[in-house]
């Protein structure tokens, strides 16, 4: 229904987290604030091309051009502390950076 445009409200409550792409507007970042009865809200930046410093496994570095999104998590710390939130948002561009650390998890 989503891909249709046909996606309602009801169709979008009673989940836990939710992943916002604010990116499509071309906004780099901001501030996602949580729907009523969720844990936590992702919000996804826009996807530049940027110089990025790459370093080898002999601890050479170079700048190269790359693909940088920005993330923002914001969390119920009555139910997630900062710890475990920065633990998840670090894991999370793990996996987008490389994504097969995400075989690691099982």
């Amino acid at each position: 229904m989503a891909r249709e445009g046909k996606t309602t409200p009801a169709d979008m409550s009673g989940g836990t987290t939710t992943i916002t792409n604010v990116g499509v507007f071309g906004v780099d970042t901001g501030t996602p604030i949580l729907n009523p009865g969720e844990a936590s809200i992702l919000a996804f930046g826009a996807v530049r091309e940027q110089p990025w410093v790459a370093v080898n496994k002999k601890g050479v570095s170079k700048v190269k051009p790359r693909q940088v999104t920005t993330l923002a998590l914001s969390f119920d710390h009555r139910l997630v502390d900062g710890e475990l939130g920065s633990k998840v948002l670090r894991d999370i561009g793990a996996v987008l950076a490389d994504p097969l650390t995400a075989l690691a998890w099982s």
